[in-house]
């Protein structure tokens, strides 16, 4: 480390001191007039102290024999803290990310500089909007030469955690997909059943001669999937989901399968094939297309009801053309339903 970086790092460590004791006494006061944003939560000491010079960092991660993992988050994130105090608090997942990973925290609204794959300067919002964030937490796994080897788009349950960071440090996408990993070492237990409906499209599939004028939302699960379960049998339940669900056309497809379909765009796959070539990382996925056959939206990751709901209304009402940061759209959204009365509980 030069001299310049030394002298930078000990300005940053006693502002780094200074910061800490007004957060504690900010902290403080907050807790007593009850304003401490919900989901909040500290991330854990052995992150990464980075300057945001991602070519760096990875550079020091490969001497190390790791990796580098990227965290993108936001404060007042349920799934941040859902990530941080059940998965990252599993002494096996701890373990691993400490052996064979770098993890970098990124505030997807921070103004921190970062310096980015191609060594133009940023900021960690910009660099958020580059690498098109959608979802919070977000994880970007870069192998030695900063190529991305997976991204996982919301929150993952611990044990296919546990297998994602298992594919990347033992370089499995050398091998294979992750889905296909996934698959073999992994394998969900639920009910055993699609959750089929009378109301979705029904075989043969031919997603290119749609006339309803509606967008299309392509489900990916699959059997024995719990996660399935909870979506049909509670989220897609509650109040307003059914309303939503009526604006769309909507298809429900055995991943795994080879169920013949014709995809928005006219092409002649399987499920099984048409999933591997979305690079599907999670199931469920929800997969929306407008009525022009182009994707514009996805959901991966577990997800509640409030954030299902608000990817619907944020495919059906075309606000994806108006608002690209579909976390600024679900504030916005969540601030009119409160303005009407109306609870919004982000992991009911």
């Amino acid at each position: 480390m030069n001299c310049k970086r030394i002298c930078t790092f000990s300005l940053l460590s006693l502002f780094s001191i200074f910061c800490a004791n007004l957060h504690a006494q900010q902290a403080g006061d907050q807790l007593e007039s009850g304003m401490v944003n919900p989901g909040y939560v500290e991330k854990p000491a052995w992150f990464k102290d980075s300057f945001l010079d991602i070519r760096e960092d990875i550079d020091e991660a490969s001497q190390s024999g790791k990796r580098v993992l990227l965290y993108f988050y936001q404060d007042g994130c349920p799934y941040c803290e859902r990530l941080i105090k059940e998965n990252m608090s599993q002494q096996n997942i701890v373990e691993s990310l400490r052996k064979n990973f770098e993890v970098i925290a990124i505030n997807m609204w921070g103004d921190r500089e970062v310096i980015g794959l191609d060594g133009k300067e940023t900021t960690e919002k910009e660099f958020a909007v580059a690498n098109k964030i959608m979802f919070t937490p977000t994880l970007q796994f870069l192998d030695e030469k900063g190529n991305h080897v997976l991204r996982l788009n919301g929150y993952v349950p611990p044990h296919k955690f546990t297998v994602a960071l298992n594919y990347v440090h033992q370089k499995k996408e050398k091998l294979s997909s992750f889905g296909d990993y996934l698959a073999q070492v992994s394998p969900s237990t639920g009910s055993g059943k699609l959750h089929t409906d009378a109301s979705f499209m029904q075989a043969p599939y031919d997603l290119s001669a749609r006339k309803s004028g509606k967008p299309l939302l392509v489900l990916f699960e699959q059997k024995n999937c719990p996660p399935c379960d909870e979506l049909h049998d509670d989220v897609l339940k509650q109040q307003g989901s059914p309303e939503l669900l009526k604006k769309f056309d909507v298809v429900l497809l055995d991943t795994w399968s080879k169920t013949p379909v014709t995809t928005p765009k006219g092409k002649k796959l399987t499920a099984e094939s048409w999933g591997k070539q979305l690079n599907l990382t999670y199931i469920p996925s929800m997969v929306f297309f407008n009525t022009e056959g182009e994707e514009v939206f996805r959901t991966e990751g577990w997800l509640r009801t409030f954030h299902v709901q608000s990817s619907m209304e944020y495919v059906a009402d075309k606000s994806y053309l108006k608002e690209k940061e579909f976390q600024r759209f679900v504030e916005h959204r969540a601030d009119n339903l409160r303005k009407q009365g109306i609870e919004v509980d982000l992991l009911k």
